[in-house]
């Protein structure tokens, strides 16, 4: 089984640990320290937050982190098992301080929501009808 590690500069890291923890993604502490948060979103996928700096040092020289609250260069979309799930994770957003991204997306056999983390990363949440993705 392949997974996703997902790499995200954030702005304020303790900001971005009480989005995620929020959100119900659980964090796990031996990948975590004061620049790191390393968050389980599923068996396959994890969300690591990391301050700029610690996000800058990825990078080969020359490069520079972008700012995701500036400009969005990859939406991260997650599956949901329901509209209603697409609704819930929207709120918990909102609620943890995040934002509201776009208007929500509904499309009959696809529905979709979408917020930023509080540094502006952009996430979806979309669910779509079985019997449609079975052709």
């Amino acid at each position: 089984m392949r997974m996703i590690f997902v790499n995200l500069p954030v702005t304020d890291i303790e900001a971005a640990k009480a989005f995620y923890a929020g959100l119900g993604f659980e964090q796990n502490m031996q990948f975590s320290d004061e620049n790191t948060a390393s968050f389980e979103i599923a068996e396959n996928i994890t969300a690591m937050v990391l301050t700029r700096e610690r996000f800058a040092s990825f990078l080969p020289a020359g490069a520079t982190t972008g700012d995701p609250a500036q400009t969005v260069s990859v939406m991260n979309a997650l599956s949901a098992e329901s509209r209603q799930e697409c609704d819930d994770l929207l709120a918990k957003a909102i609620e943890h301080g995040g934002s509201k991204y776009n208007e929500s997306q509904d499309h009959g056999f696809m529905y979709g929501t979408a917020f930023a983390d509080p540094s502006g990363n952009v996430w979806e949440a979309v669910w779509m009808d079985p019997s449609a993705i079975a052709g």
